[in-house]
């Protein structure tokens, strides 16, 4: 059982003044660069993702690397400031591959300890920007990390694995088998990437293939599974970010619409009904930062306690950015259904957020165990 220590040092909730200026900085850029009219019309098109922002933001800024030491070409920072990217990025819904790259295939090789060889070479290229890779496991799983379609048969790839996010943006796959850990490159023989239709346009799925493809073994046995389940907990735990960069989006603009709307000749926002419902809102976006910042800081301190903290986190704030999102929608009234207005987005993005990494039920399966309470 992993319980809180006693003792232990209290999580740091605020942000320092490096993660307000890292932040400043990645606003700006998808305010210039990942506007509402923009996204829009990317994932209205056969090519939603922007390689000229994902160039400026992995290696023009450098966020890329915020998880990678100084000594393999990173940043050397942690996850406290790869959570205040996630919250940007979350507040622009941006299509890049941050989360499933800089994240979870980036926290992946840097569990497996290796200073040299392939691993270290293919972290700092992930850390300049000049790769991105993906780990190959379905985004949307009850339980994550546990099936491994994929197998080794005479020294090649063979298998299916679907609902892979981000994996036609990747260069790299990181592909579990069986037998461990190997990298593939999705332009090689043997490697097939088709995409599918999601319901969240914004971050697309896609079915990979494996038939006789040619795979590097990164990792043997339990390192490979000791691995893939850090570079898991980690994105389920810097999800929590974006899920939250979401709902303040949501709800800063339900706010903003209710001020401006006009009934009766009275601001709508100032009817009792809706002042009610987005305090309640403002409370469980307040509550959702607090859940964040503790998964941020427990994964960035190496707490004892990050498994719990990362649940905690996933099954509070993928509730709250749902709620968030449906109530953006529906304080708009009408315009809030139309396609032209981006809360669509955000709540589509909200609830394929939802079920990724893990399920609500399933993290507070995994609260009750690490604290020996009744399953829910």
């Amino acid at each position: 059982m992993t319980v809180p220590t006693e003792g232990a040092q209290a999580p740091d909730l605020l942000y320092s003044e490096a993660e307000d200026d890292l932040r400043a900085a990645v606003r700006s850029l998808l305010a210039d660069r990942c506007d509402a009219p923009t996204v829009l019309a990317r994932v209205e098109s056969d090519t939603p993702y922007d390689p000229q922002l994902w160039k400026v933001l992995a290696a023009g800024i450098g966020t890329a690397g915020l998880l990678v030491p100084e000594k393999l070409g990173g940043q050397g920072a942690g996850h406290r400031e790869a959570a205040v990217v996630l919250e940007e990025l979350g507040r622009s819904v941006a299509p890049v591959p941050y989360l499933t790259s800089a994240v979870v295939a980036t926290e992946t090789l840097l569990a497996l300890g290796s200073q040299d060889g392939p691993v270290a070479e293919l972290l700092g290229d992930l850390a300049a920007g000049r790769k991105a890779a993906v780990l190959a496991v379905p985004f949307s799983a009850p339980v994550p990390g546990l099936a491994q379609p994929a197998g080794v048969v005479a020294d090649t790839l063979e298998g299916v694995v679907t609902g892979v996010a981000d994996a036609s943006a990747a260069d790299v796959l990181l592909v579990p088998t069986t037998d461990g850990l190997y990298a593939a490159e999705t332009g090689s023989a043997g490697v097939t990437v088709e995409p599918l239709v999601p319901l969240d346009l914004t971050r697309p799925l896609a079915t990979v293939s494996l038939t006789g493809a040619a795979g590097s073994r990164l990792a043997n046995g339990a390192a490979a599974v000791f691995a893939v389940r850090r570079g898991l907990l980690a994105g389920a735990g810097l999800l929590a970010s974006e899920q939250l960069g979401l709902a303040e989006w949501c709800l800063t603009e339900a706010v903003r619409h209710t001020r401006e709307r006009h009934q009766f000749n009275r601001p709508v926002g100032s009817f009792q009904s809706l002042k009610h419902r987005m305090a309640q809102l403002w409370l469980e976006v307040v509550s959702a930062r607090a859940a964040a910042r503790n998964a941020a800081d427990a994964l960035a301190t190496g707490s004892p306690d990050t498994p719990l903290a990362v649940a905690v986190a996933q099954a509070y704030c993928s509730k709250v950015a749902v709620h968030a999102a449906e109530e953006c929608i529906q304080l708009h009234g009408g315009v809030g259904m139309t396609w032209e207005h981006p809360a669509h987005l955000y709540l589509k993005r909200a609830k394929a957020d939802s079920i990724a990494y893990g399920t609500a039920g399933h993290h507070r399966e995994t609260i009750a165990e690490l604290m020996e309470l009744p399953a829910p």
